[in-house]
């Protein structure tokens, strides 16, 4: 898909943890270039911000999942959560495409520091929360912590319809959620790319399946629209379903299994191209409730870079394979 000049110069003129991803992914430039920008994460912009906020612990914010004290302070009676501490402070390193070397013994510390909200588990070994575990597992894959343990626990609790769902271990649900089988997906993609080690891949497949039998907008049922959630474009997505954050990860799976796009995403990709802007841009759908240590993106309504990122390499995908003609 081509993209305006001025629009491409905007892309550009961005933090190095997107900027990157705009040279290797929309430039197509040369695999020195992009990793020079990537190296400058850790030292610049929002990586480097990051990194700076680190406990002597090891943790973010003294704490696993929600910071320190959240419990019984007035915090926990606002409107969504907080974005401050350890897993989310490493999942965006991680994904913003920081070095692991940059964060030292990071994993022996927190392994050492940090426990789970739930029943005081220790970190690397995950909790009961597939969305939890799924970033964990990606996470620790990153920093080469030991996470045996969740390699085998999303095989054992992947649902019989094929997903996973953040309810079921509390049995308040059998059938599998969007949300928590792509966050499943994703964790599980990473730890093979961070690892080599694809023991998880048929369990991945299977959960893909999942959702492309629903063609990643409808219900297995009625063949409705799954919730307006599909269609609501955000980022940081964190923790959230969306057209484009499920087809931004087919894309990252398919290139890295080696398998063309499969043609159940067309629904999704053209709801994804309608957002579009005449300009080439897509905008900030929203924006998830809760603290974070800065801003990343834009306030709702403006053009998004990271969504626009996102958005155009999807398409690029796409179109290249010319799945449309298939």
């Amino acid at each position: 898909m081509a993209i305006d000049d001025a629009v491409m110069d905007w892309l550009l003129d961005s933090d190095p943890a997107l900027r990157w991803q705009v040279e290797r992914d929309l430039l197509g430039a040369p695999e020195d270039q992009w990793r020079s920008t990537r190296a400058r994460v850790a030292s610049e912009g929002f990586g480097a911000a990051l990194l700076a906020r680190q406990d002597p612990d090891g943790q973010w914010a003294g704490g696993s999942y929600f910071p320190a004290g959240f419990f019984t302070s007035p915090e926990r009676e606002q409107p969504g959560q907080p974005w401050v501490a350890t897993t989310w402070s490493l999942k965006d390193l991680r994904e913003w495409g920081v070095d692991p070397s940059e964060l030292g013994d990071t994993a022996a510390r927190i392994a050492a520091n940090s426990r789970w909200d739930y029943d005081d588990l220790p970190y690397w070994g995950g909790e009961v929360d597939v969305c939890i575990n799924s970033f964990t597992l990606a996470s620790g894959a990153w920093l080469g912590a030991d996470v045996s343990q969740l390699v085998t626990w999303f095989a054992e609790h992947q649902l019989a319809d094929g997903g996973w769902n953040c309810e079921a271990e509390e049995g308040d649900s059998v059938r599998s959620s969007f949300h928590s089988t792509l966050n499943a997906l994703r964790g599980m993609l990473a730890y093979e790319k961070h690892t080599g080690d694809a023991s998880l891949r048929e369990v991945r497949h299977r959960g893909e399946e999942y959702l492309l039998e629903r063609r990643l907008l409808y219900r297995a049922s009625t063949g409705e629209r799954v919730g307006d959630f599909v269609g609501q474009f955000i980022s940081p997505s964190r923790w959230r379903y969306s057209a484009l954050a499920a087809l931004d990860y087919f894309r990252e799976a398919s290139i890295h299994d080696g398998r063309e796009p499969d043609p159940r995403l067309a629904d999704a990709i053209a709801l994804v191209r309608a957002a579009r802007q005449e300009d080439g841009r897509w905008l900030q759908g929203g924006h998830l409730d809760g603290r974070v240590w800065f801003d990343v993106d834009v306030t709702p309504g403006a053009p998004s870079r990271w969504l626009t990122l996102i958005g155009t390499r999807v398409l690029d995908w796409w179109d290249a394979s010319g799945a449309d003609a298939r």
